[in-house]
């Protein structure tokens, strides 16, 4: 809960000039009005003089830190994000500082913080109970670092089409779940003190493409859209989010037949969220480095585009120059008329609104960082998660002898879009099955690799008494005819398959044969996954997805 702050938290360096609801605090001018827009990046574990004169010089509302060009440890982020606070001027309300820890795929954070299964295993577990004491314990760790906003959680509604590009983010396919967990989530980061960040709005689920590398379109009808994309964003609206992410897809059904991205769309900006859903709070474009923003020219006219569209805070993920360049755009369409004066003011307000809150924020101690309890809550999640599709040939729990050598053959870890930190983490399945039977042989084979290296493996591990064979996204590579001899009808009998990451790649395994879901790869999964197999604990999840729809 958002309380009065004791002097350590983002709060502590300087005190709002006037109320959270005050008209001007004195930002009139067209650089203060286009520089309160921003949210910055920058490189490096330290803050360097550029981002830190941006700051001081009222060019940006604050940042968004990256894993990769940021983050190396908890008491870094902390020590960092303090200074990037201490950097504004005085009367100044904190900065947004942005962090991406939306668990399972993508984690923003260290590996010294809890590795929290993901959306998507929160939605195998059914339960709003555990999904809001995550949402609790993700805002506390997210708080402890320096952070005042997580981007998290997402709302998209999870299909087949999609399933490579969304991965574990979604809670699953069912719109009313996911509207459910949507609001349990959104409530618990906020109980912690940490605005949330409602993506993609209006849906990203159903588009065919990813937003990184062009503009998906959702080809849904307004009916369509108000069953199906929309019911995770007014459930977690209505639980108070305090911003939600506009996404770069292109929704024809919403912009009277053309093919233009959210982000630079006053139809879905204001016609739909604001004035349709009610929602009142700060609007964050997604990152306009990516190329679904592209689509609305370079990034100066993009900026501009979004800017007059409604969009109140721009996310930049670019060079110092260009992030410059942009502002500069920025500052010189307000100064020329370009847009609407008394709209400037309404979306400068509702930022210094959004800033103003996190003067109470009270920044808990860097122990809560991974600390035992949240560890137990995300090895609660993952037991309840971890699912059991079938097992024909009644394999589980396994029942082995002290000699009987188990093959567990899986891929290396790797990130399959830009939104995903996959590759920070070592897939610790073998040390796991060792832990409780010493007899385990590990391979590698990427399930992209060819039929004739599958054959191979087959044929070294046709001895072992159990073989199981990890997929960590199948779907999308040559899945079938690469899984076909390691999961053939004769070794069926002692084989079972782990979906890792995509629950759709079940429908690449043979129905004779045993398929586990584990929705991501955090450690408290694989413990879990490890402990299903040998018998420690009942498999209770149940598949977020309906695995035949779209097939």
């Amino acid at each position: 809960m958002i309380s009065k702050s004791t002097g350590s938290g983002p709060g502590s360096a300087a005190t709002p000039a006037s109320g959270p609801d005050s008209p001007d605090l004195g930002l009139g001018s067209p650089a203060a009005l286009a520089g309160v827009r921003f949210l910055r990046s920058f490189d490096g574990r330290e803050a360097g003089p550029e981002i830190l004169a941006a700051i001081r010089e009222g060019r940006t509302s604050g940042v968004t830190l990256f894993r990769a060009r940021n983050v190396t440890s908890a008491e870094q982020l902390r020590e960092l994000c303090a200074t990037l606070q201490a950097a504004r001027p005085a009367g100044d309300p904190p900065l947004v500082i942005g962090i991406d820890q939306e668990g399972g795929q993508l984690q923003a954070l260290p590996n010294e913080a809890t590795g929290w299964p993901g959306d998507l295993a929160l939605g195998a577990t059914g339960s709003e109970e555990l999904t809001l004491r995550a949402g609790q314990a993700i805002g506390a760790e997210v708080a402890a670092v320096g952070g005042t906003l997580n981007y998290a959680p997402v709302c998209d509604v999870l299909q087949r089409a999609s399933a490579t590009p969304m991965g574990t983010r979604p809670f699953g396919d069912d719109p009313r779940q996911a509207a459910k967990l949507a609001a349990a989530m959104t409530t618990g980061l906020q109980e912690a003190g940490i605005a949330a960040c409602l993506k993609h709005f209006p849906g990203h689920g159903s588009a065919v493409g990813d937003s990184h590398y062009g503009l998906p379109v959702v080809n849904h009808d307004l009916d369509q859209l108000r069953s199906m994309e929309l019911p995770p964003f007014e459930a977690a609206i209505a639980a108070g989010a305090l911003t939600v992410m506009p996404g770069h897809l292109g929704v024809p059904a919403l912009t009277r037949g053309r093919v233009v991205a959210a982000t630079v769309s006053r139809e879905i900006l204001e016609g739909l969220l604001r004035d349709d859903l009610g929602f009142k709070g700060v609007t964050i474009s997604d990152a306009l480095d990516m190329k679904g923003a592209a689509s609305s020219g370079g990034l100066t006219e993009t900026v501009v585009a979004t800017a007059e569209a409604g969009m109140d805070l721009l996310l930049l993920n670019h060079p110092i120059a260009t992030e410059e360049a942009a502002f500069g755009a920025l500052r010189d369409a307000i100064a020329a008329g370009r847009l609407d004066a008394r709209r400037l003011e309404v979306s400068r307000d509702r930022i210094l609104k959004l800033r103003s809150r996190f003067a109470a924020l009270v920044q808990p101690g860097l122990e809560v960082v991974g600390c035992a309890e949240h560890r137990r809550l995300a090895r609660e999640i993952a037991e309840a998660s971890v699912t059991l599709v079938r097992d024909p040939h009644k394999l589980l729990p396994l029942r082995l002898n002290p000699g009987d050598r188990v093959a567990l053959i899986a891929p290396a870890l790797t990130d399959l879009t830009p939104a995903e930190t996959s590759s920070y983490l070592k897939l610790g399945l073998a040390d796991a099955l060792r832990d409780r039977h010493a007899a385990v042989d590990e391979f590698e084979f990427h399930q992209s690799g060819s039929p004739t290296e599958a054959a191979e493996l087959a044929a070294a591990t046709s001895s072992h008494a159990i073989r199981i064979v990890c997929t960590f996204d199948a779907l999308s590579s040559s899945g079938r005819a690469a899984l076909a001899p390691l999961l053939s009808a004769d070794a069926a009998r002692a084989t079972i398959a782990v979906a890792l990451r995509s629950p759709y790649d079940v429908s690449l395994f043979p129905d004779e044969v045993a398929a586990i879901c584990t929705y991501g790869v955090q450690p408290a999964q694989i413990q879990a996954l490890a402990d299903g197999l040998m018998g420690r604990i009942v498999f209770t999840g149940r598949l977020p997805i309906n695995l035949e729809a779209g097939s």
